[in-house]
């Protein structure tokens, strides 16, 4: 009896302990909350901010479908095709040898902006109901709902207003553009604890404000402001990451550096190739629907981080990334040139050399797919998650030993260095029940 009270005892105590330090992990990882006197008064301004960005957000749909159902007919294209994403006479000779209308493309371009505005309007009213107490999640909520407010690169920012607009409104409007990029080095720079670490960041973003300020002074000035910006930017989230953030932290920082690296290669392919393919081509019609993919990724990233929801996802997300990502690009080399190849071994063999260099080079991928996955797999868990591949190596080890073992006490021997390998724990016990007719139940620690 003395013993089972003390277990419960012990039982007890160690709750109270585990429920301690959750709340203290808690406490530690979210960011700062804000004081009963003041959350009333910012979660008014923020609800005064939204409703104005929705008055701007419903105003902009109508208008900006009036733009698009118009093609760019200007000598210098880049204006109004970079900013509102119209389309050019070229694009709408594309469009027309898919026997498609501008009408139509236009109604399904802005439909989709719109869905993925209603994403970040989505996100950030979530973020705003469950940690709108937060200064971190108050922040992100407004940054989010900014986002969905003024469209994928701005796109509905304004459209409604007259031109030329009157001063006012203008400068308002451009107000609102710089919020959009000073607000998105702020979030890098206190993400995500909501404080400037190390203190002397603050600096680094003041370069975030000169780099859009200069662009009516100076370009160079706005290009060296912004590759200080992002270079300073970097390095400080590598060092909080090695340095200051917690387990948590870390993983939320991988969901948000995944959702900017996806927006970026996105964003690269969407506007480092529209130059390779022809101005008459319909791929040129996939580039916009590119962006508007770019800006839920990002939007995505922020909501999973800052939710805290999935957290432990990323990882194997990362993972198959690395892997189906690397096979794609290898696989497709290999296609090509085995295409190549075959046209030239064939030439003057078959009549129909083309199809069937392009039959053998499809089934020689379709054999290779697996082992080259396997063995991808292989060299990312080795280069990337080692310790995942020395646990699971040693696991599949173990397995084999066990199937060939007969002596039980090196059975336990064996165990227990597996265990300790794989799982690392502080104290390792095993407990051996020996039959009740030969003895009593043994323990070995």
């Amino acid at each position: 009896m003395e013993c089972f009270t003390c277990r419960r005892h012990e039982e007890h105590h160690d709750e109270i302990t585990a429920r301690h330090t959750v709340a203290a992990l808690s406490s530690r990882t979210s960011s700062e909350r804000i004081s009963r006197r003041w959350l009333t008064l910012a979660r008014g301004a923020w609800m005064v901010c939204a409703l104005l960005l929705l008055a701007n957000f419903v105003a902009s749909i109508p208008a900006y479908y009036q733009i698009m159902r118009t093609a760019c007919t200007l000598a210098n294209q880049g204006p109004c095709t970079n900013t509102s994403g119209q389309l050019t006479p070229d694009n709408v000779a594309a469009l027309a040898h898919l026997h498609l209308s501008l009408t139509g493309y236009a109604a399904y371009f802005v439909t989709l902006d719109v869905v993925v505005s209603l994403l970040a309007w989505g996100l950030g009213l979530l973020i705003f109901w469950r940690k709108s107490d937060e200064r971190m999640g108050l922040f992100v909520s407004l940054l989010l709902v900014l986002f969905g407010a003024t469209g994928s690169g701005n796109t509905l920012l304004g459209v409604w207003a007259p031109t030329p607009s009157p001063p006012l409104l203008s400068h308002l409007l451009n107000l609102l553009s710089a919020l959009v990029w000073i607000g998105l080095g702020a979030f890098l720079l206190t993400f995500p604890t909501g404080r400037f670490t190390p203190r002397w960041s603050w600096l680094v973003f003041s370069f975030w404000i000169i780099s859009f300020a200069g662009n009516t002074l100076s370009p160079l000035l706005a290009g060296v402001a912004g590759l200080l910006a992002a270079g300073g930017t970097l390095s400080i989230m590598v060092y909080r990451y090695v340095r200051v953030f917690d387990a948590i932290q870390r993983q939320q920082a991988k969901w948000v550096v995944y959702a900017a690296v996806a927006t970026f290669s996105l964003l690269f392919i969407a506007t480092g190739l529209p130059g390779v393919v022809p101005a008459d081509s319909p791929y040129q019609l996939l580039f916009p629907t590119l962006t508007l993919f770019s800006s839920a990724l990002l939007y995505l990233g922020l909501g999973f981080a800052i939710l805290r929801y999935h957290l432990w996802d990323i990882d194997a997300i990362i993972n198959r990334t690395l892997v189906y990502g690397s096979l794609t690009a290898l696989l497709a080399l290999l296609y090509v040139g085995l295409i190549f190849a075959l046209q030239s071994l064939f030439q003057g063999l078959f009549h129909l050399n083309n199809d069937v260099a392009i039959v053998i080079s499809t089934l020689v991928i379709a054999a290779l797919f697996q082992p080259l996955r396997h063995r991808m797999q292989q060299v990312i868990d080795r280069r990337f998650y080692r310790r995942k591949y020395d646990a699971a190596r040693t696991l599949a080890q173990f397995s084999a030993t066990l199937r060939n073992e007969v002596d039980l006490q090196q059975l336990r021997e064996s165990l227990l260095t597996v265990v300790e390998e794989t799982m690392q724990p502080a104290h390792v016990s095993l407990w051996l029940r020996k039959d009740e007719q030969r003895g009593k139940p043994n323990t070995d620690a």
